[in-house]
C-alpha cells in the first residue's frame, strides 16, 4: 500500500530544522549564524523536480539561510514562521491544485504530527521525536540533515520506477 501511495505523490512537503538540517541551531552575536544542509538532500530534491514532483517547505521558524538554500535548489514554495502547518499546507495545496491524497511530508517532531496525519504518506527521519515516529508511515534509516531527505526522494522516485535499484 505504501509504495502504491508513493507512486501517486505530486507534492512533497519538507520541514527544515531536524529534517533538512540536523536540528542544531547555531547563534552568533547577531542571531542565527549557521544552518548546515546535506548536499545529497539537495540532489534528491532536484531529481524530484525533474520527475515532476513539486517540493515545498513549511517551517515553524524563519531563516534567511532556508530561503537561500531553497532558492538554490529551485524550491519555489516556501512557508516560514508557520504556527499552523496544516493551514499552511491546505492553502498551498489549494493554490497548486494538489489533493492531500497526492501529498507526502517529512517531519521530525511533535509539531509536524498534525500535518503528517493529513497527507497520504508521512515520513519521519530516523532520529525523530517519538510522536513523529508513531505518526509516520515510513521511517528513514538516516537522521535529519544526514541524507534522510535524499532517502525519501529516492523512495518516491523508486515507486515510479525512476530508480531501478535501491540506492545506497
Amino acid at each position: 500500500m505504501t509504495r502504491k501511495a508513493a507512486a501517486a505523490i505530486r507534492l512533497l512537503v519538507l520541514d527544515v530544522d531536524g529534517t533538512m538540517t540536523d536540528g542544531k541551531l547555531y547563534f552568533g552575536p547577531r542571531g542565527e549564524a549557521l544552518k548546515v544542509f546535506h548536499v545529497r538532500d539537495g540532489q534528491g530534491i532536484k531529481h524530484l523536480d525533474a520527475a515532476g514532483i513539486q517540493v515545498a517547505v513549511i517551517s515553524g521558524r524563519k531563516s534567511r539561510m532556508t530561503e537561500i538554500r531553497c532558492r538554490e535548489l529551485g524550491v519555489e514554495h516556501i512557508v516560514q514562521g508557520a504556527e499552523d502547518k496544516v493551514a499552511a499546507f491546505e492553502k498551498l495545496r489549494t493554490r497548486l491544485k494538489v489533493e492531500a491524497s497526492e501529498s507526502a511530508c517529512v517531519g521530525d517532531d511533535a509539531t509536524d504530527v498534525p500535518l503528517m496525519k493529513v497527507v497520504t504518506l508521512a515520513f519521519a527521519v530516523a532520529d525523530a521525536h517519538r510522536d513523529a515516529l508513531r505518526a509516520a508511515h515510513v521511517v528513514t534509516s538516516l537522521p535529519g540533515g544526514q541524507g534522510a531527505v535524499r532517502e525519501v526522494c529516492d523512495y518516491l522516485l523508486k515507486s515510479r520506477n525512476y530508480l531501478k535499484k535501491k540506492p545506497r
